[in-house]
């Protein structure tokens, strides 16, 4: 009898087995989970950091939660200040903004600044070297002295009056996701698409910075000894002394920030400019096309620029960074692909993968979106401090989404809609270090980002550590695309924020 047990036992573990064994194929099989999204769009906003946005939502890990070391600034003497030091705008305080704040974050719309998410408002500098020294090891606390905006990059904002953050509350908000390199927005739309620093082996030595011996950047000899008298004086550089693209370099092709030549595509001799040399690195581009994933790449002001960069060099640019809110400012950094020579100008890919914001709402309305979409908001609407405000990309955004909402491929649709990066506002969670993780490049600081589908978890704070490599890790696992090599391996690939059952 005892046998016969064992026997009836067994078989009914080994059914058991089997009907596990049964829902696990089900979970990965090609209509099931991760399987069911037929359309990824991806919005890349500009410049914010997740305190600064989203600091005081509810569930979030904000700044309510941040402990004091990271919130007290300090000085370059490594002492804390006693209070932050003025507003600095062109590097002199500015007479829009109170001075004494208190050290540490403050709100941007409250007293006394009473500030509007309408307002043209500063921009903190966001380059490599200095979101390293700001970020201090993970205390956080050096963003005032490496600034020149002196207390303006401690300020946030009451993001409940966004219209995102409606979406952030409907669907998943991730407050663990990471900019994948430190510093700005040309790096960080190169890990966006290929997880990998561009290099430029021959740059001149004035691109290049001057650091320490312990990778700090060196400090010229007019810099003020103390963050309270001024912002620092350093000898930054666009590429490292090894050779690396750290900071913003311009196209090799039009359009790009250097100007067109009589007869030539760049005027090389243009403010002593030098163009990055076309890379040929490999990008999720290559990897959707080799699988036969249909993919594009939408731009904000594109056809306009395209236009300008045919421009005879006696006539001015209309869009290329043209500052004033009301116009376009379409940034040429702003567009990752434009530095591959797989499309150049003249070619078939680009004329395939390379389109303008107008071919985006036309796809978007007939429900002929590719499989993979990119879009990046012209300057006036992708919430750059300096030359736009807040408000007018929140509107964009607000109803890009709605649009998408409706759109007939809105039932197996994925959208994240990130930022590139902080812009050099504050931020109190410590990137992630250590293997699989950190590297001499990032993760930099915390931005927000959105998973909006009707496969998104509900009303959901996302707390799996994520970076902008995500992305294409989520591309990557849903296309069965080959993997790009700077993937960070522990980052999650954004499957913890969705929800495929019952769908």
């Amino acid at each position: 009898m005892a046998h016969q047990h064992d026997r009836q036992l067994r078989n009914l573990l080994l059914a058991a087995a089997a009907v596990l064994a049964g829902c696990a194929q089900l979970s990965v099989g090609p209509r099931e989970g991760i399987g069911q999204i037929d359309h990824v769009v991806v919005i890349y906003a500009e410049n914010r950091s997740f305190d600064h946005l989203y600091g005081l939502f509810p569930g979030a890990e904000g700044i309510a939660q941040a402990p004091a070391e990271q919130k007290t600034q300090i000085d370059h003497d490594g002492n804390p200040l006693a209070t932050l030091p003025p507003v600095f705008e062109r590097g002199k305080p500015s007479d829009r903004f109170p001075s004494g704040l208190p050290n540490g974050p403050f709100q941007i719309d409250a007293p006394p600044l009473n500030r509007r998410y309408d307002e043209v408002l500063p921009s903190p500098i966001h380059a490599y070297y200095e979101n390293v020294e700001q970020i201090n090891g993970g205390r956080n606390n050096a963003f005032v002295a490496m600034s020149n905006t002196g207390a303006w990059s401690m300020g946030y904002w009451d993001g409940s009056r966004m219209k995102l953050w409606k979406w952030a509350q409907e669907y998943t908000l991730a407050d663990h996701f990471f900019m994948a390199a430190f510093g700005g927005s040309y790096l960080n739309h190169q890990w966006l698409i290929c997880a990998c620093t561009p290099t430029f082996a021959d740059a001149p030595a004035r691109m290049r910075p001057q650091l320490e011996s312990d990778g700090r950047l060196k400090k010229r000899p007019d810099s003020p000894p103390s963050v309270m008298d001024g912002p620092v004086h350093v000898f930054d550089g666009n590429v490292s002394p090894d050779g690396f693209t750290v900071n913003t370099l311009q196209p090799p092709y039009q359009p790009s920030g250097i100007a067109p030549a009589e007869g030539g595509d760049l005027d090389l001799a243009d403010a002593g400019k030098a163009p990055l040399p076309p890379q040929t690195l490999k990008t999720i581009g290559d990897t959707l096309s080799a699988k036969g994933i249909s993919w594009a790449w939408y731009a904000g002001g594109w056809d306009a620029a395209v236009a300008d960069g045919r421009r005879p060099p006696s006539e001015k640019r209309a869009v290329i960074y043209a500052s004033a809110p009301n116009q376009l400012a379409f940034q040429p950094h702003h567009q990752p692909f434009t530095y591959y020579a797989r499309v150049a100008p003249g070619t078939a890919d680009r004329a395939e993968h390379l389109k303008d914001y107008d071919d985006f709402v036309a796809a978007i309305d007939a429900g002929t979106l590719p499989q993979v979409s990119f879009y990046k908001p012209v300057g006036r609407l992708n919430q750059h401090p300096s030359y736009t405000d807040l408000a007018q990309g929140d509107s964009h955004l607000d109803e890009l989404l709605q649009r998408l909402r409706r759109s007939p491929q809105w039932p197996k649709m994925a959208v994240i809609l990130t930022y590139d990066e902080n812009g050099g506002y504050w931020d109190h969670v410590p990137p992630p270090k250590g293997p699989g993780w950190g590297d001499r490049w990032g993760p930099g600081t915390r931005i927000p980002a959105l998973i909006v589908s009707p496969f998104a978890k509900r009303g959901f704070v996302d707390k799996t550590p994520y970076d902008t490599t995500s992305i294409i890790k989520f591309i990557t696992r849903r296309f069965g695309l080959e993997p790009l090599p700077g993937v960070r391996a522990n980052a999650g690939d954004l499957t913890d924020a969705f929800d495929f059952i019952g769908h």
